[in-house]
């Protein structure tokens, strides 16, 4: 069964973001990674535990999939995969990040 994937707004300018500051040294390179970004997150469709558990979270739904430096977080919930963020990878998860996980 296929999973669908969602966007939350917020992931998408987390992406944009990144975009942007890495476009400032290398437009190839930011759209390799936003490119890189977006496929990975179509192979959660198929693959949604493929991701290793959030360590801040330590829920077995909200997971996470590294790409390049960056953690694309995630929450599998019922036959969806709600992209929640996309984080450098050396950077602390945000204060406003819990409100973006489904309570219960």
């Amino acid at each position: 069964m296929d999973y669908e994937v969602v966007w939350a707004d917020e992931a998408l300018c987390d992406v944009k973001e990144i975009a942007e500051y890495i476009e400032k040294d290398s437009f190839f390179y930011a759209s390799s990674i936003v490119t890189k970004i977006m496929d990975t997150t179509r192979h959660l469709a198929l693959f949604p535990f493929a991701g290793r558990i959030v360590p801040e979270e330590n829920k077995a739904s909200v997971r996470e999939y590294f790409v390049y430096n960056y953690r694309i977080i995630y929450e599998i919930r019922d036959s969806a995969v709600y992209v929640l963020a996309v984080v450098h990878g050396k950077r602390m998860l945000y204060p406003g990040f819990k409100k973006r996980i489904k309570k219960g």
